[in-house]
Protein backbone atom coordinates (compact mmCIF):
# COMPACT_ATOMS: atom_id res chain seq x y z
CA UNK A 1 0.00 0.00 0.00
CA UNK A 2 2.65 2.33 1.10
CA UNK A 3 4.26 1.38 -2.64
CA UNK A 4 1.04 2.11 -4.41
CA UNK A 5 0.98 5.97 -2.60
CA UNK A 6 4.42 6.98 -3.55
CA UNK A 7 3.37 5.83 -6.92
CA UNK A 8 0.25 7.53 -6.71
CA UNK A 9 2.40 10.60 -5.66
CA UNK A 10 5.02 10.59 -8.32
CA UNK A 11 1.91 10.52 -11.22
CA UNK A 12 -0.39 12.97 -9.53
CA UNK A 13 -0.06 17.11 -10.64
CA UNK A 14 0.02 19.22 -7.47
CA UNK A 15 -3.21 21.01 -6.99
CA UNK A 16 -1.69 24.39 -8.26
CA UNK A 17 -0.55 22.85 -11.22
CA UNK A 18 -2.24 23.25 -14.79
CA UNK A 19 -1.07 21.40 -17.82
CA UNK A 20 -2.00 22.75 -21.32
CA UNK A 21 0.10 23.70 -24.76
CA UNK A 22 0.85 26.76 -26.33
CA UNK A 23 -0.77 28.68 -29.05
CA UNK A 24 0.38 31.27 -31.44
CA UNK A 25 -1.40 33.74 -33.00
CA UNK A 26 -0.12 34.48 -36.66
CA UNK A 27 0.07 37.33 -38.68
CA UNK A 28 -0.16 36.77 -42.38
CA UNK A 29 0.77 40.13 -44.05
CA UNK A 30 0.13 41.22 -47.59
CA UNK A 31 -0.59 44.43 -49.88
CA UNK A 32 -3.76 45.80 -50.70
CA UNK A 33 -2.54 45.94 -54.45
CA UNK A 34 -1.32 43.30 -56.32
CA UNK A 35 1.96 42.92 -58.58
CA UNK A 36 4.97 40.65 -58.80
CA UNK A 37 7.47 40.39 -56.21
CA UNK A 38 10.13 41.89 -56.79
CA UNK A 39 11.99 41.82 -53.34
CA UNK A 40 11.66 39.40 -51.15
CA UNK A 41 13.84 41.19 -47.47
CA UNK A 42 12.96 38.71 -45.21
CA UNK A 43 13.42 34.62 -44.96
CA UNK A 44 11.99 32.22 -43.16
CA UNK A 45 12.45 31.83 -39.13
CA UNK A 46 14.30 35.50 -39.65
CA UNK A 47 13.86 37.69 -36.18
CA UNK A 48 12.69 40.87 -37.27
CA UNK A 49 12.33 44.81 -35.69
CA UNK A 50 9.27 46.73 -36.20
CA UNK A 51 9.05 49.13 -39.34
CA UNK A 52 11.90 46.67 -41.09
CA UNK A 53 10.93 45.94 -44.59
CA UNK A 54 9.30 42.53 -45.67
CA UNK A 55 9.06 42.52 -49.36
CA UNK A 56 8.75 44.92 -52.16
CA UNK A 57 6.33 44.63 -55.47
CA UNK A 58 7.00 46.19 -58.35
CA UNK A 59 6.06 49.55 -58.93
CA UNK A 60 6.53 51.22 -61.76
CA UNK A 61 3.60 51.97 -62.74
CA UNK A 62 2.52 53.36 -59.51
CA UNK A 63 5.66 55.69 -59.51
CA UNK A 64 4.52 57.51 -63.33
CA UNK A 65 1.43 57.18 -61.75
CA UNK A 66 2.62 59.63 -58.95
CA UNK A 67 4.70 61.66 -60.63
CA UNK A 68 1.61 62.26 -63.06
CA UNK A 69 -0.60 63.27 -60.53
CA UNK A 70 2.29 65.99 -59.06
CA UNK A 71 2.72 67.60 -62.57
CA UNK A 72 -1.41 68.13 -61.88
CA UNK A 73 -0.95 69.34 -58.74
CA UNK A 74 1.85 72.15 -60.59
CA UNK A 75 -0.13 72.61 -63.11
CA UNK A 76 -3.56 73.29 -61.52
CA UNK A 77 -1.57 76.06 -58.72
CA UNK A 78 0.17 77.79 -61.52
CA UNK A 79 -3.47 78.27 -63.49
CA UNK A 80 -4.72 79.24 -59.81
CA UNK A 81 -2.16 81.83 -59.72
CA UNK A 82 -2.11 83.01 -63.09
CA UNK A 83 -6.50 84.00 -62.31
CA UNK A 84 -4.95 85.53 -58.86
CA UNK A 85 -2.75 88.49 -60.75
CA UNK A 86 -3.43 90.63 -63.41
CA UNK A 87 -1.78 90.56 -67.29
CA UNK A 88 2.05 91.11 -67.55
CA UNK A 89 3.31 94.47 -67.77
CA UNK A 90 4.19 93.35 -71.66
CA UNK A 91 0.64 92.95 -72.01
CA UNK A 92 -0.20 96.08 -70.36
CA UNK A 93 1.76 97.71 -72.50
CA UNK A 94 0.43 96.32 -75.84
CA UNK A 95 -2.89 97.31 -74.64
CA UNK A 96 -1.81 101.10 -73.62
CA UNK A 97 0.02 101.18 -77.18
CA UNK A 98 -3.40 100.05 -78.76
CA UNK A 99 -5.07 102.51 -76.71
CA UNK A 100 -2.83 105.58 -77.85
CA UNK A 101 -3.67 104.03 -81.46
CA UNK A 102 -7.16 103.98 -80.94
CA UNK A 103 -7.12 107.79 -79.35
CA UNK A 104 -5.12 109.10 -82.21
CA UNK A 105 -7.74 107.60 -84.64
CA UNK A 106 -10.79 108.53 -82.55
CA UNK A 107 -8.94 112.69 -82.79
CA UNK A 108 -8.49 112.27 -86.25
CA UNK A 109 -11.75 111.33 -86.88
CA UNK A 110 -13.75 113.69 -85.00
CA UNK A 111 -11.96 116.34 -86.58
CA UNK A 112 -13.33 114.98 -90.23
CA UNK A 113 -16.78 114.70 -88.44
CA UNK A 114 -16.57 118.46 -87.95
CA UNK A 115 -15.32 119.63 -91.38
CA UNK A 116 -17.78 117.29 -93.25
CA UNK A 117 -20.27 118.55 -90.70
CA UNK A 118 -19.31 122.61 -91.95
CA UNK A 119 -19.38 121.39 -95.97
CA UNK A 120 -22.68 119.48 -95.68
CA UNK A 121 -23.94 122.85 -94.50
CA UNK A 122 -22.34 124.90 -97.28
CA UNK A 123 -23.47 122.20 -99.72
CA UNK A 124 -19.93 121.14 -100.26
CA UNK A 125 -20.35 117.51 -99.91
CA UNK A 126 -23.38 114.94 -100.09
CA UNK A 127 -25.25 114.22 -96.85
CA UNK A 128 -24.20 110.31 -97.53
CA UNK A 129 -20.24 111.24 -96.83
CA UNK A 130 -21.20 113.31 -93.73
CA UNK A 131 -22.86 109.81 -92.43
CA UNK A 132 -20.21 107.79 -93.27
CA UNK A 133 -17.47 110.72 -91.41
CA UNK A 134 -19.93 110.12 -88.37
CA UNK A 135 -20.01 106.32 -88.27
CA UNK A 136 -16.07 106.22 -88.46
CA UNK A 137 -15.90 108.62 -85.51
CA UNK A 138 -18.59 106.12 -83.43
CA UNK A 139 -16.38 103.22 -84.40
CA UNK A 140 -12.93 105.19 -82.99
CA UNK A 141 -14.78 106.05 -80.15
CA UNK A 142 -16.06 102.56 -79.11
CA UNK A 143 -12.34 100.92 -80.05
CA UNK A 144 -11.26 103.73 -77.29
CA UNK A 145 -13.67 102.55 -75.06
CA UNK A 146 -12.73 99.03 -75.26
CA UNK A 147 -9.05 99.31 -75.05
CA UNK A 148 -9.83 101.25 -71.62
CA UNK A 149 -11.81 99.12 -70.37
CA UNK A 150 -9.28 96.29 -70.87
CA UNK A 151 -6.78 98.23 -69.48
CA UNK A 152 -8.87 98.65 -66.71
CA UNK A 153 -9.49 95.21 -65.81
CA UNK A 154 -5.74 94.50 -66.62
CA UNK A 155 -4.72 94.85 -63.19
CA UNK A 156 -7.72 93.12 -61.44
CA UNK A 157 -7.86 89.04 -61.04
CA UNK A 158 -10.43 86.36 -62.10
CA UNK A 159 -13.74 86.21 -61.09
CA UNK A 160 -14.61 84.96 -58.01
CA UNK A 161 -16.40 81.82 -59.42
CA UNK A 162 -13.48 81.34 -61.48
CA UNK A 163 -11.08 81.67 -58.53
CA UNK A 164 -13.00 79.11 -56.48
CA UNK A 165 -13.52 76.81 -58.92
CA UNK A 166 -10.00 76.38 -59.53
CA UNK A 167 -9.39 75.91 -56.06
CA UNK A 168 -11.28 73.35 -56.48
CA UNK A 169 -9.59 71.70 -58.80
CA UNK A 170 -6.12 72.04 -56.79
CA UNK A 171 -7.67 70.32 -54.29
CA UNK A 172 -8.86 67.31 -57.17
CA UNK A 173 -5.21 67.30 -58.16
CA UNK A 174 -4.21 66.88 -54.58
CA UNK A 175 -6.32 64.27 -53.53
CA UNK A 176 -5.15 62.37 -56.92
CA UNK A 177 -1.69 62.60 -56.10
CA UNK A 178 -2.54 61.42 -52.71
CA UNK A 179 -4.25 58.21 -53.75
CA UNK A 180 -1.38 57.81 -56.24
CA UNK A 181 1.29 57.97 -53.10
CA UNK A 182 -0.65 55.74 -51.46
CA UNK A 183 -0.70 52.94 -53.57
CA UNK A 184 3.21 53.43 -54.06
CA UNK A 185 3.53 53.24 -50.39
CA UNK A 186 1.07 49.71 -50.63
CA UNK A 187 4.18 48.17 -53.17
CA UNK A 188 6.99 48.61 -50.21
CA UNK A 189 5.47 46.32 -46.85
CA UNK A 190 7.31 46.88 -43.61
CA UNK A 191 6.30 44.36 -40.43
CA UNK A 192 4.08 46.72 -38.20
CA UNK A 193 5.62 45.12 -35.23
CA UNK A 194 8.74 43.18 -34.19
CA UNK A 195 8.50 39.11 -34.40
CA UNK A 196 9.45 35.88 -36.24
CA UNK A 197 9.20 35.21 -39.80
CA UNK A 198 7.18 32.00 -39.79
CA UNK A 199 7.18 31.40 -43.50
CA UNK A 200 7.41 33.15 -46.58
CA UNK A 201 4.31 32.25 -48.91
CA UNK A 202 5.73 33.46 -52.23
CA UNK A 203 9.29 33.19 -54.39
CA UNK A 204 10.63 36.42 -56.06
CA UNK A 205 8.85 36.82 -59.57
CA UNK A 206 5.87 35.28 -58.41
CA UNK A 207 2.64 37.43 -58.97
CA UNK A 208 0.91 38.40 -56.06
CA UNK A 209 -2.97 38.92 -56.26
CA UNK A 210 -4.48 41.57 -53.93
CA UNK A 211 -4.81 40.92 -50.23
CA UNK A 212 -2.74 37.58 -50.51
CA UNK A 213 -0.31 37.21 -47.62
CA UNK A 214 3.32 36.97 -48.89
CA UNK A 215 4.82 36.23 -45.19
CA UNK A 216 3.68 34.22 -42.15
CA UNK A 217 4.77 36.35 -38.95
CA UNK A 218 4.50 35.18 -35.35
CA UNK A 219 4.48 38.77 -33.20
CA UNK A 220 6.85 38.95 -29.89
CA UNK A 221 3.52 38.99 -27.82
CA UNK A 222 1.33 36.70 -30.01
CA UNK A 223 2.50 33.74 -27.45
CA UNK A 224 -0.36 32.30 -25.34
CA UNK A 225 -0.87 29.47 -23.25
CA UNK A 226 -4.24 27.35 -23.09
CA UNK A 227 -5.10 25.17 -20.33
CA UNK A 228 -8.57 23.28 -19.44
CA UNK A 229 -9.87 23.71 -15.77
CA UNK A 230 -12.76 22.24 -14.36
CA UNK A 231 -15.97 24.34 -12.98
CA UNK A 232 -14.84 23.53 -9.33
CA UNK A 233 -11.16 25.57 -10.02
CA UNK A 234 -12.74 28.07 -12.19
CA UNK A 235 -12.77 30.22 -9.57
CA UNK A 236 -9.19 30.21 -9.32
CA UNK A 237 -8.60 31.91 -12.62
CA UNK A 238 -10.42 34.99 -12.78
CA UNK A 239 -8.90 37.69 -15.91
CA UNK A 240 -5.99 39.37 -15.18
CA UNK A 241 -4.56 36.59 -11.64
CA UNK A 242 -0.59 36.46 -12.05
CA UNK A 243 0.41 33.03 -12.62
CA UNK A 244 3.63 31.58 -14.24
CA UNK A 245 4.17 29.07 -17.27
CA UNK A 246 6.80 26.64 -17.05
CA UNK A 247 8.26 23.68 -19.61
CA UNK A 248 10.64 21.12 -19.62
CA UNK A 249 14.29 22.63 -20.93
CA UNK A 250 13.19 25.98 -20.51
CA UNK A 251 15.14 27.07 -17.27
CA UNK A 252 13.09 29.21 -15.97
CA UNK A 253 9.32 30.22 -14.97
CA UNK A 254 7.89 32.82 -17.22
CA UNK A 255 5.44 35.59 -15.02
CA UNK A 256 2.19 35.48 -17.10
CA UNK A 257 -1.48 36.65 -16.64
CA UNK A 258 -5.14 35.20 -17.28
CA UNK A 259 -6.59 36.96 -20.10
CA UNK A 260 -9.56 34.98 -21.06
CA UNK A 261 -11.72 32.85 -19.86
CA UNK A 262 -14.13 30.63 -21.68
CA UNK A 263 -18.12 31.23 -21.04
CA UNK A 264 -19.17 28.09 -22.59
CA UNK A 265 -18.39 24.56 -20.77
CA UNK A 266 -16.95 21.50 -23.98
CA UNK A 267 -15.18 18.67 -23.43
CA UNK A 268 -11.67 17.95 -22.84
CA UNK A 269 -9.98 18.03 -25.91
CA UNK A 270 -8.32 14.97 -27.92
CA UNK A 271 -4.91 15.84 -26.84
CA UNK A 272 -4.92 15.84 -23.61
CA UNK A 273 -1.88 15.81 -20.65
CA UNK A 274 -3.65 14.82 -18.26
CA UNK A 275 -6.07 11.62 -17.49
CA UNK A 276 -7.90 13.22 -14.48
CA UNK A 277 -10.13 15.67 -16.49
CA UNK A 278 -11.01 12.73 -19.18
CA UNK A 279 -14.82 12.51 -20.21
CA UNK A 280 -15.54 16.42 -17.94
CA UNK A 281 -16.59 18.73 -19.11
CA UNK A 282 -13.93 21.76 -19.07
CA UNK A 283 -13.45 25.34 -19.40
CA UNK A 284 -11.06 26.79 -21.70
CA UNK A 285 -8.81 29.23 -20.07
CA UNK A 286 -5.91 31.58 -21.64
CA UNK A 287 -2.88 32.63 -20.37
CA UNK A 288 -0.52 35.40 -22.00
CA UNK A 289 3.23 35.28 -20.95
CA UNK A 290 4.59 38.83 -19.93
CA UNK A 291 7.72 37.84 -22.34
CA UNK A 292 7.26 35.25 -24.85
CA UNK A 293 9.89 35.81 -26.95
CA UNK A 294 11.46 31.94 -26.17
CA UNK A 295 8.00 30.12 -26.09
CA UNK A 296 6.88 28.30 -28.74
CA UNK A 297 3.46 27.39 -30.69
CA UNK A 298 2.49 23.76 -29.56
CA UNK A 299 5.16 23.64 -26.55
CA UNK A 300 3.22 21.85 -23.34
CA UNK A 301 3.36 23.73 -20.83
CA UNK A 302 2.23 23.89 -17.27
CA UNK A 303 0.23 26.84 -16.03
CA UNK A 304 1.22 27.33 -12.05
CA UNK A 305 -0.96 29.38 -9.73
CA UNK A 306 0.89 32.20 -7.36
Amino acid sequence: MIAAIAVSACSGRAPDTYQGYLEGEFVYIGSAVGGRLEHLLVTKGQTVEANAALFDLESNQEAAALKQADEGINAAKAQLADMQTGKRSAEVDVVKAQLDQATAAERQSASQLERDTAQVQLGGISRMQLDASRAKHDVDVARVRELKGQLQVADEAGRPEQVRAQDAQVAAASAAAEQARWRLDQKHVVTPQAGVVVDTLFREGELVPVGSPVVKMLPTGNVKARIFVSQSSLSLFPVGRQVAIRCDGCGKTFPAKVSYVATDAEFTPPIIYSNENRSKLVFMVEVRPEDGSALHPGQPVEVVLE
